[in-house]
């Protein structure tokens, strides 16, 4: 399987709306917003299969000290095969040398992120005001 991975690739609106449902992210039920927020993140990236999209990831950052990687999404047909590993490897290009780097995992995504070398934050508790009932 070769996989293509790409920083601020064009994303197209149906094939990301059909990951995100995939993946069973509500984002998906506000397509408009979703696509608008991937749009205007600091960098995207994308994995592809034979040209299918089958990950994609985004960050947002003041460009010099901080980072937050809000996504992280690879299709459920390919979990384990090492994509959502190049994808966030892809982003440490850019990012690597940010004083702080944030995200929140929840589920299987939290042993994920610790063998990719994120931890909890000190003492810190996740706190959001969220505007939905999905959870």
């Amino acid at each position: 399987m070769e996989i293509e991975i790409q920083l601020n690739g064009k994303i197209e609106e149906e094939k990301t709306i059909e990951l995100y449902r995939a993946n069973s992210w509500s984002s998906a039920d506000k397509p408009s917003l979703l696509l608008a927020a991937l749009r205007n993140s600091h960098t995207l990236v994308t994995a592809r299969n034979q040209g299918k999209l089958v990950g994609i990831g985004n960050a947002i950052s003041d460009g010099f000290l901080v980072v937050y990687f809000p996504h992280m999404l690879v299709h459920p047909d390919h979990h384990g095969k090492g994509i959502g590993r190049k994808m966030m490897n892809t982003m440490q290009t850019v990012y690597r040398h940010f004083h702080q780097q944030m995200l929140t995992a929840d589920g299987e995504a939290v042993d994920f992120y610790k063998a990719l070398g994120f931890e909890r934050a000190g003492q810190t508790e996740p706190m959001w005001v969220y505007q939905g009932d999905e959870h």
